[in-house]
């Protein structure tokens, strides 16, 4: 089969050599009287080139690759006639419509059974590689359900699946068991538009298609204190493996936007998640959640709540679970958050969290950049914590670490539960228009220990001294950096030689009215 990298490849080829011929045809070109008199006169030069005759060869070449390619695989777009639509890839080896099982899309009708009845239909192929099911443009709404293993949920360009806002349609679920009773009110808490549990082998992808969560009557209800029960996520997915979400678009959740809970071997790339960057409160973009070894990259996240936000429990709850969030990488991202941050780490964070990457990511336009949260009563530790190729546009706090974030489920949390926090890196990190760029605000209980800085450089638009804050925090700065650094730190210069040794660990330089 022909490969398209190599079909990429030919094309590049082309446009070089066609421009070695657009130059040499300029400077072969001869007077008038010849070109109409004598065609042999200025053939023949431009034909004794041999670079020409190698770019008309590889013309000859790419035409017969083109025509090839365009009869096997319909052409390039760019080539192609306007069609009525674009194909939809098949995955698995049976594929369905969710018209084959009454769906109506036009916004109006309810196609929760709809969904029900396919994807039980798929859940009888998993031996044989299971099923996909095919969202075709439209507006499908639908109440919550439930996925199941060896599924890909494809939905096309233009396809919308629309949550019913109306909560008496969204089933109850029991708490979650590492936060002990709902996030927001005791007892049970709604379930997700989409969910699934103890499940293997789900893919949730499509040509950009939507998830519309329609939260904004969530919203408006959760400040008027209208509901008594915490609200439900957009996607959840609990106790699964081998998760794929990509090239959808996700938006206006009721609660946290997509939720991994528990899960491993996970990708997420190529999202755009959106909601209103005010007024729509806890609108997390992702949460992973005592999850290990998963990537999130090639996204684009504005919401109005932390843009990702790593969690593994709440205080004794979380400890008696005990399952960390580890090995975990962030990349190429770019993430708005005008209420929270960009990157979170916490504030639940009491099974521990361990081996995260975050790099290559631009914050802009947004109330903090890399924050991590957490409180005494969390216990467990934030360790081997890797920040680099980071970029700040507009942004009022650019590294946080904060250590006395104190919310709780519930009286019964241990006040001496200490978390550790150790093993942070920041490195390569840049930006303009910041105000604060660097506040590490540990304490006696918590100190903030091994933290490195290198390479960085933040253009500040507050000129005041205080603007690189510390407190009770050890580590060092490599080569130098702008602004200065506080005190806390000891000084070493590119090559990794001491220039000059701390004698401030616990020293305490935090302004919060900055």
């Amino acid at each position: 089969m022909y490969s398209p990298s190599l079909f990429t490849h030919h094309l590049t080829q082309f446009h070089r050599f066609t421009s070695t011929i657009m130059v040499e045809t300029l400077t072969l070109t001869p007077p008038p009287p010849i070109w109409r008199s004598n065609p042999r006169r200025w053939i023949t030069p431009l034909i004794s080139s041999y670079k020409t005759l190698f770019a008309l060869l590889w013309i000859l070449v790419f035409t017969s690759l083109f025509i090839w390619q365009r009869n096997f695989v319909d052409g390039l777009l760019i080539f192609r006639r306007p069609v009525a639509g674009r194909l939809v890839p098949v995955f698995r080896p049976v594929a369905f419509n969710i018209t084959d099982f009454g769906g109506v899309g036009d916004g109006v009708t309810v196609n929760t059974v709809a969904f029900e009845k396919a994807i039980f239909a798929i859940s009888k192929l998993g031996k044989s590689g299971g099923g996909q099911l095919n969202v075709p443009a439209g507006k499908w709404l639908t109440a919550p359900f439930n996925l199941t293993s060896h599924l890909t949920l494809f939905l096309d360009e233009d396809a919308v699946i629309l949550g019913v806002d109306d909560e008496k349609y969204w089933p109850l679920m029991p708490p979650l068991p590492s936060y002990g009773y709902g996030r927001e009110h005791p007892g049970p808490r709604f379930g997700s538009l989409i969910h699934g549990q103890n499940l293997r082998d789900v893919v949730i992808t499509g040509n950009n298609g939507t998830i519309d969560g329609q939260g904004q009557r969530w919203w408006k209800r959760y400040r008027q204190k209208l509901l008594n029960n915490t609200r439900g996520p957009l996607i959840q997915i609990m106790y699964s493996s081998d998760i794929v979400i990509s090239n959808i678009t996700l938006r206006n959740p009721p609660f946290w936007t997509l939720h991994p809970y528990d899960c491993k071997n996970v990708t997420i790339r190529n999202m755009t998640i959106l909601a209103p960057l005010f007024e729509a409160p806890n609108t997390d973009g992702i949460d992973p959640d005592s999850c290990e070894d998963m990537i999130i990259e090639d996204s684009y996240i504005s919401v109005g709540d932390d843009a990702i936000a790593i969690k593994s429990g709440w205080d004794q709850y979380g400890t008696a679970y005990g399952r960390p969030s580890k090995n975990i990488l962030i990349r190429n991202l770019m993430v708005r958050s005008m209420v929270s941050a960009g990157i979170s780490i916490g504030s639940e964070m009491s099974g521990g969290v361990s081996n995260v990457t975050v790099e290559n990511v631009l914050v802009w336009n947004s109330r903090r950049a890399v924050r991590i949260k957490t409180a005494a009563g969390r216990g467990a530790y934030i360790r081997d914590i890797k920040y680099r190729n980071l970029t700040f546009e507009n942004v009022r706090v650019g590294i946080i670490i904060k250590t006395d974030y104190n919310e709780h489920p519930d009286t019964g949390f241990d006040p001496k539960a200490f978390p550790v926090i150790r093993d942070i890196s920041y490195i390569n990190i840049h930006g303009e228009g910041v105000r604060v760029p660097v506040r590490i605000h540990g304490s006696a209980d918590i100190p903030v220990r091994n933290v490195t800085f290198r390479d960085m450089s933040v253009g500040i638009t507050y000129k005041k001294k205080h603007i690189f804050q510390c407190a009770y925090v050890s580590g060092r700065v490599i080569g130098s950096i702008f602004p200065k650094p506080c005190e806390n730190l000891d000084l070493y210069d590119e090559q990794g030689t001491l220039v000059k040794k701390s004698v401030s660990e616990n020293a305490s330089d935090i302004d919060y009215d900055i």
